[in-house]
């Protein structure tokens, strides 16, 4: 099951968060920062479910995915799907999530 908070996703099994990928919304931007699979639960796909769900339901609300976390980008460069608008980050944006993020 995966579920949205207010600053990440997070995938449960058995009632058991597994993981989460965390994000910053700036305007129209969703900055995708961190995704992270608790080890117990690695190796069984959980990651891309989760990265995917998280990036259709953004887009759907009308978000552009900013790929920060290196997971995120290498998710989006493999299956290139072409109904989600997304684009790496610019400088300031990285500035600015590292003010944000400390």
């Amino acid at each position: 099951m995966i579920t949205r908070l207010a600053d990440r996703f997070r995938i449960d099994v058995d009632g058991t968060t597994a993981g989460h990928t965390a994000y910053v919304d700036c305007a129209e931007n969703r900055i995708f920062h961190h995704t992270e699979i608790d080890e117990e639960f690695g190796g069984r796909g959980l990651a891309g479910q989760l990265v995917e769900a998280a990036l259709r339901e953004s887009t759907d609300a009308g978000m552009t995915i900013v790929a920060v976390c290196p997971y995120v980008l290498r998710w989006l460069q493999k299956n290139d799907p072409a109904d989600i608008n997304w684009r790496r980050p610019t400088p300031a944006e990285l500035i600015w999530l590292k003010k944000e993020l400390a």
